[in-house]
């Protein structure tokens, strides 16, 4: 009768059974920390007086990389000084790493039926893999540094349902999109979001990984996609330790459940101020941008920069708009560069810049100015979101962004053809 959550949280607890409401400590597997949410951690750290469990601690520099101001050097360097002082071996120093979630990813951190938190609400990603994971605060990771444990309460479970062929051009990113425009941005609250059926099996990891990263949008605990070949063939050679994979039982008890028909799917963007406020691109084709934004950890991967480079490939970014791209890790930058992508974009006239979670963040590297409109493949478009409060936000998959930078108006990239 369990779900996947549930069944991942009693393993972790040393219960044979949880149930939803349940208030249980776990065995945390890996806990991480960025440059932002490293330093308030380390300091609450050093208030247990204990050595940290060093094999759990996952160290990742990626939000002001690099560092834009003094504030943010500071920020590396406690980060870089613990890592140092605590003999920390996974900590992945700017130039060797990425953006935390892929990276954590990429370097084999996340598989099957682990429990893994972070101090980054956008942890959940790992789900796409068939973990349970989720965002914490900097004080519980300072906990798990410290103990190896934290405490949660059981989550209820929502299953979601998505059958068919996709059109054209729609990605992940639009599945989730119109699943928080339909259940809203506390839909899911403290729920964890499981998702079924053929359109779901059917997808690259990458956009599984973009499905599970925008859960905490609809207010998600977590969102788990269970695993098959395709997972366990990426793990091969790269997984950290043994891990076994966990299913719901065919009789598991669902808070809700949801279906949806693929075909029912459209390029979808969400409008200003919240993920939940979305509406067909082929809608909005009288919204102009400034700034056209492909990257983060939602959709800075090579499958993501691919389809970017189809569009893109012999145009030219409409002049008056500005794109950025951003790959999510060294790894993907350097194979975008082993298959022409990067030269596409720099032809097109497009930035590139090394991974950095800048621009997502409103931080630096494409802060948006007053009035300025934004199309972008990030997860979050509320108010001063990416730079000044009156700028706008609005979210798209890579091929709506590609499309839209060469039109300078947000487009359905199937207007092009």
């Amino acid at each position: 009768m369990p779900t996947i959550s549930e069944k991942i949280l009693a393993e972790k607890s040393g219960e044979k059974k949880v149930e939803p409401g349940k208030i249980i400590e776990v065995e945390v597997d890996y806990v991480m920390v960025n440059d932002v949410t490293g330093l308030p951690a380390f300091e609450v750290f050093e208030k247990f007086r204990t050595k940290p469990k060093r094999e759990k601690i996952i160290l990742i520099p990626d939000h002001y990389v690099p560092n834009k101001d003094i504030a943010s050097a500071e920020q590396a360097r406690a980060m870089r000084e613990f890592a140092q002082k605590y003999e920390i071996k996974n900590y992945f120093e700017v130039g060797r790493g990425g953006v935390c979630h892929q990276l954590m990813i990429e370097e084999g951190f996340v598989a099957p039926g682990r429990l893994i938190a972070g101090a980054d609400s956008h942890t959940c990603s790992y789900g796409a893999l068939g973990s349970f994971a989720t965002g914490i605060g900097s004080t519980e990771a300072a906990a798990i540094m410290a103990t190896g444990k934290l405490w949660f309460r059981v989550p209820e479970t929502q299953k979601f349902i998505v059958e068919g062929k996709l059109n054209r051009y729609v990605m992940g990113k639009d599945i989730i999109l119109h699943i928080i425009g339909n259940i809203g941005v506390d839909g899911s609250l403290y729920k964890a979001m499981e998702f079924y059926g053929s359109t779901i099996s059917g997808l690259s990891l990458s956009d599984r990984i973009t499905i599970s990263n925008m859960t905490i949008e609809a207010g998600g605990k977590t969102g788990i996609i269970p695993p098959d070949k395709r997972v366990f063939n990426y793990l091969k050679g790269r997984v950290r330790g043994n891990y076994r994979e966990v299913y719901s039982d065919p009789d598991a008890i669902y808070s809700e459940k949801f279906e949806y028909n693929a075909e029912d799917i459209v390029p979808t963007v969400a409008k200003p101020s919240l993920p939940e406020n979305t509406a067909p691109a082929s809608e909005l084709g009288n919204i102009e941008i400034d700034q056209a934004y492909l990257g983060s950890c939602t959709n800075g991967r090579i499958e993501d920069l691919r389809i970017a480079a189809e569009i893109l490939k012999g145009k030219k970014i409409k002049e008056g708009v500005r794109m950025i791209v951003v790959p999510a890790s060294k790894r993907i930058f350097e194979q975008a560069m082993e298959e022409g992508l990067i030269k596409i974009f720099m032809n097109a006239d497009a930035y590139v810049s090394g991974p950095t979670c800048g621009a997502c963040l409103g931080g630096y590297m494409g802060v948006l100015a007053k009035d300025e409109i934004c199309i972008s493949s990030t997860n979050r478009n509320f108010i001063g979101r990416m730079g000044h409060k009156d700028s706008k936000v609005y979210l798209a998959n890579p091929a709506v962004v590609a499309a839209s930078a060469i039109t300078g108006r947000i487009t359905d990239p199937n207007e092009l053809e």
